[in-house]
């Protein structure tokens, strides 16, 4: 069958429309992911769940898609409107219900979208397949074409999304911007069908309604989110941004300015000495020589600043993963007043980029390594606390060397902060573990660690602090019953710690039932 050129333009316009829709698809579903990873925490477990629901709903979508026998095109245009009020608005509603609404609400909210989103997306090929049939095209090539379409779609929308919308525009813009690029299509098929379709203003005129509704959102929604937001924090929002990594937050009452990253606390100025000193001064009192340390994490700079009151340190090489952190601690005028603009002295020469690729690339050896991580509540920090990242700050540290590891709370996570006890001292480490009060976090605890072993009596501190001193430190290894190395199970037997490892990523699931009622 010969198409006339009327029929070749419509068939081009499916085309086109698969593959817009698709990229829009794949965005909305890795954007419910990112979502979820930021809101919800445990970043694999969400996007699993999201990518999961979303493949879900588009199976049930393209099951349902069969009973449309009729009026295709007018079905595809009210599919994509529902894509783009429901997809649209997705962000700005989930950040408004984390605000107000009870716990457990937004996990549902996320997941139900994810399912709808879905299923109208699964509606949306069969349609324009079946479309493109009817219009002349012959199935086998309807199909392929169509298909093709979506499949190229799904690789660009995914490549926007990393590289350009969510760096570029956030979450809350990214949801609005793409909900507007689904009405687009539906009002251009609306148009180019239009004498096909009965009551096509009506049509219009509610396609448009919806689009000064995204139109208002795209400007305004992130103000708005802001101001949601704010009530996920105690002090007001003085800074945000999202990098490509994660949403960077400075809160600020007073005196007291407070760093978040992804919503987790990592400092609060008011104490960030006490974990500060504990993480940084041990170690360099204890190691034999301060020539070349390794500071892995610590993108703010104050361990840096701690690390730079010993005059004899020549060289601190500091790896953090963002350089958005590393930016804000060098401009912002809050953290240089914290870190005493310590990434900006001559001695300091800050890599950004993974600690476990950079130890496993570089051939230098540190007298002191402070590991200043994230918690690890996903598998991409996980694999910073397993034995075989151990490994490698064991295979880099030099003879009469020290590594200090932030290990989180003994008191709230218990098996967490022993089971990283464990998987240190399975590299043949010698260990010593020490937890101290930071107000705003709660106890927190460190693993210190050493080729020999570790006499903490004969530390002398030589610099000056606010809080640490000699006669602390010994106090400073003292547990008590409740965050103790002897863990119970719920019906009274031992519990017996194994090291973390690559294959055996356990800790995750840990960490993640200790602080579920935190």
């Amino acid at each position: 069958m010969v198409l006339n050129e009327a029929a070749i333009r419509k068939s081009r316009i499916i085309y086109w429309s698969s593959g817009i829709v698709s990229i829009c698809g794949i965005i909305f579903e890795v954007l419910f992911g990112a979502l979820g990873s930021y809101i919800l925490g445990d970043g694999v477990k969400q996007y699993t769940l999201t990518i999961s629901l979303f493949l879900t709903g588009m199976g049930i979508g393209a099951s349902l898609s069969e009973k449309v026998m009729k009026h295709l095109i007018i079905t595809f245009v009210w599919i994509e409107f529902g894509v783009a009020i429901i997809g649209g608005f997705s962000s700005f509603t989930m950040f408004g219900i984390t605000a107000f609404s009870p716990a457990g609400t937004e996990a549902f909210y996320l997941y139900f979208i994810t399912l709808l989103v879905g299923a109208l997306t699964g509606v949306e090929l069969p349609i324009l397949i079946r479309k493109a049939n009817e219009i002349g095209v012959t199935l086998n090539k309807s199909t392929a074409r169509v298909l093709f379409s979506d499949y190229a779609g799904g690789l660009i929308g995914g490549l926007l999304f990393v590289f350009l919308l969510r760096p570029q525009f956030g979450m809350v813009k990214t949801a609005f911007l793409v909900g507007l690029i689904n009405l687009t299509v539906a009002l251009i098929v609306l148009w180019l069908f239009r004498r096909e379709i009965r009551h096509f203003g009506l049509h219009a005129v509610i396609g448009l309604m919806i689009g000064v509704s995204l139109i208002f959102g795209l400007f305004f929604g992130e103000a708005m989110a802001f101001s949601f937001e704010q009530k996920l924090y105690k002090d007001p929002i003085i800074h945000m941004e999202e990098s490509s990594y994660q949403k960077i937050t400075l809160t600020q009452d007073e005196e007291d300015v407070r760093l978040y990253l992804n919503g987790s606390l990592q400092f609060s100025s008011t104490d960030e000495y006490r974990y500060h000193e504990v993480l940084v001064h041990p170690t360099m009192a204890s190691a034999d020589n301060h020539e070349n340390i390794l500071i892995l994490g610590g993108g703010d700079g104050i361990a840096a600043k701690e690390i730079l009151k010993y005059e004899d340190v020549k060289n601190i090489t500091l790896v953090d993963l963002d350089p958005a952190v590393v930016e804000l601690a060098n401009t912002n005028r809050h953290l240089l007043e914290l870190n005493e603009g310590s990434l900006k002295n001559d001695k300091v020469h800050v890599e950004t980029g993974d600690a476990f690729q950079f130890l496993e690339n570089t051939e230098e050896w540190f007298d002191v390594i402070i590991v200043d991580l994230p918690d690890p509540n996903n598998e991409g920090l996980n694999k910073l606390y397993t034995k075989e990242f151990y490994s490698l700050v064991r295979n880099h540290l030099k003879p009469g060397g020290a590594t200090m590891i932030q290990a989180t709370s003994p008191v709230f996570a218990t098996e967490v902060y022993w089971t990283i006890s464990e998987t240190i001292a399975s590299t043949g480490l010698f260990t010593e573990n020490l937890h101290v009060d930071v107000p705003s976090f709660g106890d927190w605890g460190f693993v210190m660690a050493s080729r020999e072993a570790l006499d903490l009596a004969e530390i002398d501190i030589t610099v000056p602090t606010k809080f640490l001193t000699e006669d602390i430190i010994s106090g400073l290894t003292t547990f008590g019953k409740d965050e103790d190395k002897q863990i119970a199970d719920d019906k009274g037997n031992a519990v017996e710690l194994r090291p973390n490892t690559l294959i055996d990523p356990h800790l995750i699931q840990i960490y993640e039932k200790a602080w579920k009622n935190y």
